[in-house]
C-alpha cells in the first residue's frame, strides 16, 4: 500500500505543480522532475514554459543556497542531474519550436589541469539557467578553445584551473583570441579554486568567478548587455 503521504503529480493543479518540481529539484529527485515536465507539456506548456518556470527557477533556488553555503556540491550535483533529465525531454522540442537562447558557453578545464569537479558544476548550472553549454573536457590547449568557440558560434569561454600551475596558461588563451583578432567577439570567464579578481584582471579575462552561481549570474548579466548593444546598433 501506498504511503498516505505520498503526492500524485498528476493531481495537482498548474501552480502547486511548478512550486513541487521545485523541491523535487532541490531533493535530486530525477524521475518525478521527467515525470513533471511530461505532465505540464500534455496540459499544453510550451517547452521554453517549462524550462523557465519549473527547472530554470528551481535551480535558481539550488543556486542561491549553495552560493550561501547551506547546500553543498554533492547536492548540488544532484539536483543538476534531475534537471538534466528534464533537459533531455525538453530539448528536441525546444530546438522544433525555436524558442529564445539564452546564450552559448564552450567551458573546459586548461592545458595540464585534469581537475573537472567545479567545471562540471559550472556547466550543469549555466545549463540550468537555459544555456546551451559546450563542454570540452579536460587539460584543453588554446585551440580546442578557439576552434569550439567558432564552430559552436558561442558567446563565451569558460575556463577553470585548479593548481597554481595551470593558471597561467588562462593568458595563454586569452593572448590568442587577441592575435587572432577575436577576443571581443566573446565574452571571456574564468574559475578555479587558486584564482581571484585580481587575477582575472590581470589576464584580461571579463571576470573571475568564484562559483558556479556565480558564474551564471555574471553569465546573465554579460549577455543582457550584449543584447542591449546589438538592440541599440540595430
Amino acid at each position: 500500500m501506498a504511503d498516505e503521504e505520498e503526492i500524485i503529480l498528476s493531481e495537482l493543479n498548474d501552480e502547486e505543480l511548478v512550486l513541487q518540481m521545485h523541491d523535487d529539484l532541490y531533493d535530486g529527485l530525477k524521475e518525478e522532475i521527467e515525470e513533471g515536465v511530461r505532465i505540464l507539456l500534455e496540459r499544453g506548456w510550451t517547452p521554453y514554459d517549462v524550462l523557465t518556470k519549473a527547472l530554470v527557477a528551481g535551480m535558481t533556488i539550488v543556486g542561491a543556497d549553495f552560493r550561501d553555503g547551506i547546500l553543498f556540491v554533492p547536492e548540488v550535483l544532484l539536483a543538476a542531474g534531475a534537471m538534466k533529465g528534464g533537459m533531455a525531454i525538453l530539448k528536441p522540442l525546444l530546438v522544433e519550436t525555436g524558442a529564445p537562447r539564452m546564450g552559448k558557453m564552450v567551458i573546459g578545464t586548461v592545458k595540464g589541469d585534469i581537475h573537472d569537479i567545479g567545471k562540471n558544476l559550472v556547466a550543469m548550472m549555466m545549463e540550468g539557467a537555459g544555456f546551451e553549454v559546450v563542454d570540452l573536457g579536460i587539460n584543453n590547449p588554446a585551440e580546442n578553445y578557439l576552434e569550439a568557440a567558432v564552430r559552436e558560434e558561442a558567446d563565451i569561454i569558460g575556463m577553470s584551473a585548479l593548481l597554481t600551475t595551470t593558471m597561467p596558461y588562462m593568458k595563454v588563451v586569452i593572448d590568442a583570441l587577441k592575435e587572432k583578432g577575436m577576443r571581443e567577439d566573446y565574452i571571456v570567464l574564468v574559475g578555479g579554486a587558486p584564482l581571484n579578481e585580481e587575477f582575472g584582471r590581470a589576464i584580461g579575462a571579463d571576470a573571475y568567478c568564484r562559483d558556479a552561481a556565480v558564474a551564471v549570474e555574471t553569465a546573465k548579466q554579460f549577455i543582457s548587455r550584449k543584447h542591449n548593444q546589438l538592440g541599440a546598433a540595430g
